[in-house]
């Protein structure tokens, strides 16, 4: 079963005339999207699927209490708007405030340079993900196991609101991971890679030396010295800096946790400076091509760019329209919801760290023992406090790189370390690989970026010295 998009847009529109009276805000989101899965294991296909899915969600708001119901058969679209509405009005009990904007009704398709989804057949994604295998397994007795997942997707929406939106929307996504496992005794080391695309297929071939990397890496670790643990200064590569500042940093910028968080919304005062005056963090879907970006968030919104940290003083932050109403603030369109089984909340888009004015090879002159790490295997973050694995690291020592380590993790509280930013290169690098999660809704397309950066005091796990 397929949308008739020309049918459903009269369609909504009469829902919403016949409804709107009955709550403060009314929106009707439809969905119709296509989806390819793959996970090859080895030389074992775990998932090879194609799946097709078309359903919808209704929000409804009346005195600032919320009804959702989502539906996968088009038949129950007034019954589950009845029911959101009841919902709404059982729990309501204060005032709605949403921020004002100004009604939509548009068209956008994001721009494609190469093929969609649809135009590649399920045979030629599954033999990519067996070459790159190929390329994974080979070469080392030593590769114990190696992983490969494919996944895209292309959906096309419609979203109709009581105050006079009307917006359908499109877009396709992609995504690869690598990873090697390679063991020699009792010593195991993981090498891994990920990228992703909103603009083409062709933007997944051609990766040959980027999956060889991954197993390189594994390799080459199983013989590298354990960093000795410490406090050093660092230096890190611009694919960790995008980490940090999605992770970190991102997420505590999303209003939804901090209206909700008394604390942290008086940690994360505007006004407040957190780093130096060279530092500049942004958020925003409206930089063209990249997997955070689109042309209105999922409340109808125009997308925006947030200047977050301003010469290191934080002056803004991610908004809905209830948030941005609830803290007196105008909308980000930073709304997103992973499809329509879930409601919207505030997410991340594109989150970069501006590029600053000194080279970066020259990052490391003056350290006379610090670690430079770049690329990442993994981390985590619990409010302000974050720990991220370093894909590569080198020690540094009388300003000059020195011998590879491994088990290099790097912790510390965010708001110290970007107050520890001693330099900021002059280099800049988009991360298209990320997939975040909030809110039960994982696997969001976001894009990250930024430069290398040099920062004293980071906690360096590893290996302590006797």
């Amino acid at each position: 079963m397929t949308l008739d998009f020309d049918t459903a847009r009269q369609q909504l529109d009469d829902l919403i005339h016949r409804y709107r009276d009955r709550a403060d805000f009314l929106a009707i989101r439809l969905e119709e999207s296509q989806a390819t899965d793959i996970a090859l294991r080895g030389d074992r296909f775990e998932t090879l699927s194609e799946s097709l899915a078309v359903g919808g969600q209704v929000r409804a708001c009346w005195k600032g209490g919320w009804g959702f119901a989502s539906f996968n058969r088009l038949s129950q679209l007034e019954e589950r708007l009845q029911e959101a509405i009841a919902a709404a009005r059982l729990i309501g009990t204060e005032t709605t405030e949403l921020a004002p904007v100004d009604p939509v009704r548009a068209i956008w398709t994001a721009p494609l340079t190469g093929r969609s989804p649809d135009q590649v057949a399920l045979a030629e994604k599954k033999a990519l993900c067996q070459h790159y295998t190929e390329i994974l397994r080979s070469g080392d007795r030593r590769i114990a196991s190696t992983s490969v997942r494919y996944g895209d997707s292309h959906q096309r929406l419609l979203l109709a609101t009581s105050e006079g939106t009307l917006l359908e929307q499109s877009w396709s996504d992609w995504e690869m991971r690598f990873a090697a496992t390679a063991r020699e005794g009792d010593r195991v080391q993981t090498g891994r890679e990920t990228t992703g695309s909103r603009r083409g297929w062709e933007d997944l071939l051609g990766l040959d030396g980027a999956v060889q990397g991954a197993r390189d890496r594994a390799l080459q670790s199983l013989s590298l010295p354990v960093v000795e643990a410490g406090t050093y200064t660092v230096v890190i590569d611009p694919i960790l800096t995008g980490l940090f500042v999605h992770e970190a940093f991102g997420h505590l910028s999303e209003a939804d946790m901090a209206y909700e968080n008394p604390e942290l919304l008086e940690v994360m005062s505007l006004g407040r400076r957190f780093g130096p005056e060279t530092l500049q963090i942004f958020d925003g879907a409206a930089p063209e091509g990249h997997r955070g970006s689109y042309a209105y968030d999922d409340e109808g919104v125009p997308a925006s760019t947030t200047a977050l940290i301003t010469d290191g003083v934080l002056t803004g932050r991610l908004h809905s329209r209830e948030t941005a109403g609830k803290l007196g603030e105008a909308p980000t369109g930073n709304a997103r919801c992973l499809d329509f089984h879930y409601p919207p909340i505030v997410r991340m888009t594109n989150t970069w760290i501006a590029p600053g004015t000194t080279p970066a090879a020259d990052l490391i002159q003056g350290i006379e023992q610090g670690v430079f790490a770049r690329n990442w295997l993994g981390g985590m973050t619990n409010g302000e406090m974050f720990t991220f694995s370093a894909g590569e690291a080198w020690m540094i020592r009388n300003g000059e790189l020195a011998e590879p380590v491994r088990d290099v993790t790097l912790s510390g509280n965010v708001f110290s370390t970007l107050a520890a930013i001693e330099a900021i290169g002059d280099d800049f690098v988009w991360d298209e690989s990320g997939g975040c999660g909030k809110g039960g809704q994982s696997g969001l397309p976001v894009g990250c970026g930024g430069p290398s950066l040099r920062i004293r005091d980071v906690v360096v796990g590893g290996e302590a010295s006797d």
